[in-house]
Order: structure tokens, then sequence, then C-alpha cells
């Protein structure tokens, strides 16, 4: 798996900080794409410490020739791209009608419009030499909408979709070009420190909080085996998406009354923090955030259902062991009578 070359959107906090510290690890070429030069800078740093190569390239993914300039630098310097992992994103926390059209438009542009012009210029890569792998970081509320977050829900909606598509148009090619979608929890990441907030009190993700090393390893083990849909990171996004298959309504009532509260701290909301919406939260001045939110002391480094997906053998060894013990009881009980 040495002299990959992973390019990583996002990469400069959070999932993407986090992902790529993994695949430095395994000696890849990691191309780190953000806006913010602090949040670059370090993850650089992180990269080469873990025995990896990395090449830092501002880039708002908003901008398609932007994303498309940061492809050509990316093989430019290492080669051919053999993982593309989409992760960038930004949003705003309140009600729909507090939201203004031009923060929903930024929102839309960057956190589904970034993963459409990353696709694209993975793709124009990848297909006509007939392999990589695009990962796209989805989330439960691409399939259940809460409230508050109507911007980023609907984006992430928009991806799945999307994605879906040219992942049908890939199959009908015969392409050897695969796209896997990692469907997140809540993870604990610093976007809750600077995302663009008019709650009364300060945002916070909804329990259960996973760590975002967990949901790195799950992107890396998409990528190594992205001949699946999609993957769920966390019993709780599985468990969402069911709900809202078998109960949608149900849903509805149960975040109706408590969506609001389970999405705040007892902490009033200050309005003085940066916030990402337009400008990266690192810059003026520069600041580091790390993969890290403030939620560590609530949140969870494992998450079983993924660690199950990475090792699909124990999966089926344990289901057969499950039902020779079955079939061992029901054998024993004829015995009986």
């Amino acid at each position: 798996m040495n002299q990959q070359t992973v390019v990583i959107t996002g990469a400069s906090a959070g999932i993407g900080r986090a992902t790529a510290r993994l695949f430095a690890e395994r000696g890849a070429n990691v191309v780190l794409l953000a806006r913010g030069k602090a949040g670059l800078d370090a993850t650089v740093a992180d990269v080469e410490e873990r025995g990896g190569r990395a090449l830092a390239v501002p880039t708002d993914m908003a901008d398609p020739a932007q994303v498309e300039a940061a492809a050509v630098a990316a093989e430019e310097a290492f080669g051919p791209i053999d993982v593309w992992v989409n992760n960038a994103f930004t949003s705003v926390f309140a009600p729909f009608m507090e939201i203004e059209p031009d923060e929903y438009k930024r929102v839309t542009e960057v956190s589904y419009l970034g993963f459409v012009h990353g696709t694209r210029a993975a793709l124009q890569r990848m297909i006509p030499r007939d392999a990589g792998v695009i990962v796209q970081i989805g989330s439960a509320l691409g399939d259940r909408s809460i409230p508050l977050q109507s911007a980023y829900c609907g984006a992430k909606h928009a991806v799945n979709g999307f994605t879906s598509s040219v992942r049908t148009e890939l199959m009908h090619q015969h392409s050897q070009v695969h796209v896997t979608v990692v469907q997140m929890p809540a993870v604990n990441t610093p976007q809750f420190s600077w995302v663009l907030s008019r709650l009364p009190k300060s945002p916070r993700p909804v329990a259960p909080i996973y760590q975002p090393e967990v949901a790195a390893r799950a992107v890396v083990n998409a990528a190594d085996h992205p001949h699946r849909k999609q993957y769920y990171v966390g019993a709780s996004t599985a468990a969402t998406i069911l709900a809202d298959k078998l109960a949608p309504a149900l849903l509805d009532r149960y975040l109706a009354r408590t969506g609001y509260a389970s999405q705040q701290t007892d902490d009033g909301e200050s309005g003085t923090r940066p916030t990402n919406l337009w400008q990266p939260a690192d810059t003026a001045p520069e600041h580091d955030y790390g993969a890290h939110g403030s939620f560590d002391e609530t949140s969870r480094p494992h998450s079983a259902e993924a660690a199950l997906a990475r090792h699909p053998g124990l999966v089926l060894a344990a289901a057969t062991a499950a039902a020779a013990a079955g079939l061992g009881a029901v054998i024993r009980r004829r015995r009986v009578r």
C-alpha cells in the first residue's frame, strides 16, 4: 500500500486530518486540500512525522477551477491519483427561516457541489486508466434529516443521490473505478467550535459521539475494499437509517420533540467565536484546531459495527458458530424426546 497517492479534501481538521495520518502511516503520498494555512501546515507535519509524503494545496472546494488545479498539482508531484476522499463541508446551525439565501447557497456549494467537483476531477484521471477509488464521506443525516441543520442535511442527501447515479454509470461502462460512501455518525470534530450558529446555546453533536480516528479507520478500509456501496460507522448510524425506513413519521415526531435540545450544550452562545462559512477559521490569527473537537470526554474511541465491517471473516465465523450452536440445541432437544 505504500506509495499510494491519496487526495483528501477538508484535510486540515477532523475526519480529514485523522484520515491523512492513517494513510501516512502506510507510507502514502498524501495531498491535502483545505482553505486554512495553519491547519494545512500542521497536517503536513503530521503526515511527514508518520512516514508519508505531503503536499498541501490551499483549495476552496466550491470553485471547480481550484479543484482541477489541485488535481493537476497532485499528479505533478506524486503521479497518478489512486484514492480521492471527498470530505470538505461547511454548515449553519439555525432554523431554516433564519438561514440567509447566500448562506444556504454557500453550504450547498461546498458540502454538495464540492463533492461533485472533486469526483469530476478524480474521474477525469481515473477513467482513462481504468483504476482508482473515490470515497465519499456521508452521514446518517443524508438519509434521516434532523432539525436545525437543513442546509447540511440537504447537501448530504444530494451527495447520496449523485453518488448512486455516478456508480451506476461506471457499472454500465464496466469500469474498474469504484465509488463508495462511508456514512458517519456524530463525530467529535472542531466543526462545533467554528460552525456558523444562530442557536441560543453552543452547538454540539447528537450523542453517541465517536472520535475522528474511528471515522478515519472506516475511510481507509473503504478505500481498500471499495466494492461495497456504502459502509455504516457506529451502530447509531445503522439504527437511525433503519428507523427512518420502518417508522419515519414516528421519528419525525421524536426529533421534533428532542432535536433542538440534543444539539445544544448548556452553555450560552457567545457570538464572538470564529466561523468558517466564508473564510477558514484557522486564520487571523493563525490557529491549528487539530483533529478533535471539544467533546473528548464523551466520545467513543471504537465502533464495534465499524470493526466488524473491517473484518467480515469474524462476522462469518460468529454467524457460523451461532448457527452450529442453534443446530446443536435442536439436535439435543430431539434426542431428549
